[in-house]
């Protein structure tokens, strides 16, 4: 093994290059939370809460949060000046009504073709929280996963059929990971970059399917 994985936040890092100049974007539960430390300057990116909040800012330092300000994921949060919060139910219309561009979501499984599975691996003691991930994953104009692509054990969470319940069909079109970005497309997996020093043999074989370059 002559690579070195991506971090956290050099994923996140990678996200944030994707975004464009004027996007709408709503950031996830988990990971996903880190782009928002690294927007690039010089562009406007509007970020939106599911619980009601346009125009976050980065993280608040430390000792500097307000708890009457916090994300999806209960996470304070800063607010840009013209940022807004509203009624959780605007919010949802917004997000059912095709008005965000991107939505960046965590993961247990995406299927090559884009199938997501977030919300539930289907174990009796574990507790499903779909929140508004089905909402987000069909609403927003592209969805893209961000995660590791394996899991503690080693198995792919890249599979050509997703095993736990489905948040959405053929929403996926990225997924960015510790070890390369990809696209889902109607024919497969397509790859967009990998960390050096990983031969692409052996990212197919890790994941067990074709990649296309």
């Amino acid at each position: 093994m002559n690579y070195t994985k991506r971090t956290k936040v050099e994923v996140a890092q990678r996200v944030a290059r994707d975004i464009h100049d004027g996007a709408y974007v709503n950031l996830g539960i988990g990971m996903p939370t880190l782009v928002a430390n690294h927007l690039p300057p010089g562009i406007e990116v509007i970020l939106h809460s599911e619980n009601g909040i346009l125009g976050m800012g980065p993280a608040p330092a430390e000792d500097d949060e307000d708890y009457d300000l916090i994300n999806a994921g209960k996470q304070p949060v800063t607010l840009l000046p013209g940022g807004a919060y509203f009624h959780h139910a605007d919010s949802f219309g917004m997000m059912r009504g095709g008005h965000l561009d991107i939505c960046v979501l965590g993961a247990f499984q995406v299927s090559a073709t884009g199938d997501l599975a977030n919300w539930h691996t289907g174990e009796s003691n574990a507790i499903p929280a779909v929140g508004g991930a089905m909402d987000l994953a069909i609403g927003a104009k592209q969805t893209w996963v961000m995660m590791d692509l394996l899991t503690k054990k080693g198995d792919s969470k890249v599979v050509s059929q997703c095993s736990y319940p489905l948040t959405g069909i053929a929403c996926v079109k990225r997924i960015y990971s510790e070890l390369a970005t990809l696209e889902c497309t109607r024919e497969g997996l397509r790859l967009i970059d990998k960390v050096q020093g990983l031969e692409h043999a052996e990212l197919e074989k890790m994941l067990g399917l074709p990649i296309a370059i």
